[in-house]
């Protein structure tokens, strides 16, 4: 497959992943620990396998970091546009992800 052009947490990369799982495997992320909006829907961490991926996705990959406090901290796996550690609005309207 042709690389594509896809905008992740504001930033344009180039990517040949055909699924969001591929995705995920190519960037070396671990997989527990993530959430993922695509075009602002959150996708269930089951269905990341089966997700493709087209030409324009724009993803915001949020990875949860443990540690510091009794509280989990959330941290954005790379900078947003209005600042590092910003949530997505589906996330900032507590909509859940999958396990």
């Amino acid at each position: 497959m042709d690389p594509m052009n896809l905008t992740i947490n504001g930033e344009n990369q180039s990517s040949s992943a055909e699924t969001l799982g591929a995705l995920v495997e190519g960037l070396g992320m671990k997989p527990d620990r993530l959430a993922i909006e695509l075009n602002r829907e959150i996708v269930p961490r089951d269905q990341w396998p089966q997700t493709p991926l087209h030409e324009g996705d724009q993803l915001e990959i949020v990875h949860f970091v443990g540690g510091g406090s009794e509280h989990a901290r959330l941290s954005s796996s790379a900078s947003s546009p209005g600042g590092a550690n910003q949530l997505s609005p589906a996330l900032q309207r507590g909509e859940k992800w999958g396990e």
